[in-house]
């Protein structure tokens, strides 16, 4: 499907970024499923996000996406316009002293955990662990093996749906697991790290260590959008799915993954809605199974193909989609 084409006026004559009608998001998420976008834009630096926020009509709707990891983008795609930054305006890394680093959100979480340990920066390894990119990792307070973003993050920088460009603290993202509460709208431009001081050669062992660890558990080299539940308070979704009996759980070429079955899988050429629906099943069962109710980390947006819905399911309700 594709959308009819946004006309936005003559000032876009002014923007130095990438305007792409109907790009197709299933060449940019890492499941390699998703509709077209009505509008890419890719800007060329803040000052040109910035422009061109400010005169996109209010009624227009946005959606910025990073580097496509925690994603399921449906098969009818999303209307309005998509912005995603790249690495040549917002890929800046900058040592500030006081072991301190400043980073574009474009950049890979892996990149600037290496970014500070080349730095003699510590404190930062657990985004080795984390794929993905630091704008994501902002929105969403991603964190792993016992550190998450909001215990490092000292500030950001933000462009508003209105171009207005701010800086916010760590106290007024408002985070909590795996979230945050920061202006609805911004776009994430760079933020400031605080670390501790350490040697790069033992801090990049480490970091080692835990891609190892990561290469032996989880299913990192598939089409995959990372992991797909929240952990319910002292629980592991992985164990709740496994005795639920989902592990290798199939849909089409959608899979619960045999590693690590808090892991979807695009095995092939599976579609936006059979890995949605896999994951309704895999709460519906987990749910008759403990009575626990998973709710999603990955990231869901996007309009269904007509006939092709997929119910969520509610606590109370009953999901019939199952098979």
């Amino acid at each position: 499907m594709s959308f009819p084409e946004l006309k936005l006026g003559d000032w876009t004559s002014k923007i130095r970024g990438r305007l792409t009608p109907n790009q197709l998001l299933s060449e940019i998420t890492w499941f390699r499923v998703g509709g077209p976008a009505q509008l890419f834009f890719q800007p060329a630096d803040e000052e040109d996000l910035s422009f061109f926020l400010s005169n996109l009509p209010d009624d227009i709707r946005v959606t910025t996406i990073g580097l496509g990891s925690n994603l399921l983008i449906r098969d009818g795609g999303l209307n309005g316009v998509v912005i995603r930054l790249s690495a040549r305006g917002f890929g800046d890394v900058t040592v500030l002293g006081d072991s301190k680093i400043r980073v574009g959100t474009a950049l890979p979480d892996a990149r600037v955990a290496t970014a500070a340990a080349e730095a003699g920066i510590d404190g930062l390894t657990f985004y080795s662990g984390i794929p993905g990119g630091i704008g994501g990792a902002l929105y969403m307070n991603a964190g792993c093996y016992g550190t998450e973003t909001r215990d490092r993050m000292v500030e950001l920088r933000a462009v508003l749906r209105s171009g207005e460009i701010v800086t916010l603290t760590n106290a007024e993202m408002a985070y909590l697991y795996r979230k945050s509460n920061g202006p609805p709208g911004a776009v994430f431009v760079s933020a400031v790290y605080q670390g501790t001081p350490g040697e790069p050669e033992e801090i990049k062992t480490r970091m080692r260590e835990i891609t190892e660890r990561r290469e032996q558990s989880q299913p990192i080299r598939s089409k995959t959008g990372g992991s797909t539940f929240k952990n319910p308070d002292g629980h592991s979704s992985w164990k709740l799915i496994d005795a639920a009996g989902c592990r290798g759980l199939k849909i089409g070429d959608a899979q619960v993954s045999e590693l690590h079955c808090n892991f979807l899988l695009n095995t092939g050429e599976a579609s936006a809605h059979d890995i949605e629906l896999l994951g309704e099943t895999v709460r519906n069962r987990v749910r008759a199974d403990s009575g626990i109710a998973l709710r999603w980390e990955i990231r869901r947006m996007g309009h269904f193909v007509p006939g092709r819905e997929v119910r969520e399911f509610l606590d109370g309700d009953v999901f019939t989609g199952a098979v």
